[in-house]
């Protein structure tokens, strides 16, 4: 018998099981906080960011200088292209800064927020691109600032998708929590890596992977049911 086999033999099943009860309520808890908070401060940053790249591109509705909108998107550029893994160790002194440690489930929110805003940003430019260039017009041939066509006009045009890009940015949080179990984040993934994998408890962390597809489809039905409500098509 090698050593995948003994880990899912009856009495190491049972101890996966006592360790499920034990830990994993817990870790559940740490997991939902983390994806949460770091969700909604990355909402807080990247929903003005992608406004900013809309509105302030070439052909927005308030042009800005092509220096700033060009180092605005290499930035964001270059924070997205870097590896989550290695994102953390490049921010650990800003994480000490700002929480004190950089390890720990709170310390793991502030490499998540750096490494979801950008994306966010990117799916909010991608949803007010989608709203109609004549309702802006309309909007602009009626005298509205360019603050009011943002906020009145293209944010209530694009709620649907930006729901549905807001729950595609909160499942993959939640998937970059897990990745955060390695170098000390709390939650699940840590379970799964530290219990499961380095003890060599497979159990534990199939157990683990099972209850991160639940999460992840409870949001996704979540998000899809809240862009459907919000969807104004469908209501006719």
């Amino acid at each position: 018998m090698n050593q995948f086999q003994r880990a899912f033999t009856r009495e190491s099943l049972q101890e996966a099981w006592e360790i499920f009860l034990r830990d994993f309520p817990a870790g559940l808890w740490d997991t939902v906080y983390v994806t949460f908070l770091a969700t909604l401060f990355a909402i807080l940053i990247g929903l003005p960011l992608g406004m900013l790249l809309v509105a302030g591109d070439e052909h927005g509705i308030r042009p800005m200088p092509k220096t700033l909108m060009k180092v605005i998107n290499v930035i964001i550029n270059f924070l997205r292209s870097v590896p989550f893994l290695i994102l953390i160790v490049m921010v650990i002194p800003l994480t000490r800064l700002i929480v004190g440690t950089s390890v720990g489930t709170t310390a793991s929110i502030v490499p998540l927020v750096i490494a979801a805003f950008p994306f966010v940003a990117r799916l909010v430019e991608s949803s007010l691109r989608e709203v109609s260039p004549n309702i802006v017009e309309t909007a602009q041939s009626m005298g509205a600032t360019p603050m009011q066509i943002l906020l009145n006009v293209m944010l209530p045009e694009a709620v649907p998708s930006l729901v549905d890009n807001f729950t595609l940015a909160i499942t993959t949080i939640l998937g970059y929590t897990a990745m955060s179990g390695a170098i000390g984040g709390g939650g699940i993934g840590k379970i799964a890596i530290m219990t499961g994998y380095n003890r060599y408890k497979y159990a534990v962390l199939y157990l683990a992977v099972i209850v991160l597809v639940i999460l992840v489809q409870i949001f996704q039905n979540v998000g899809s049911w809240i862009a459907r409500k919000c969807d104004k098509r469908l209501k006719h």
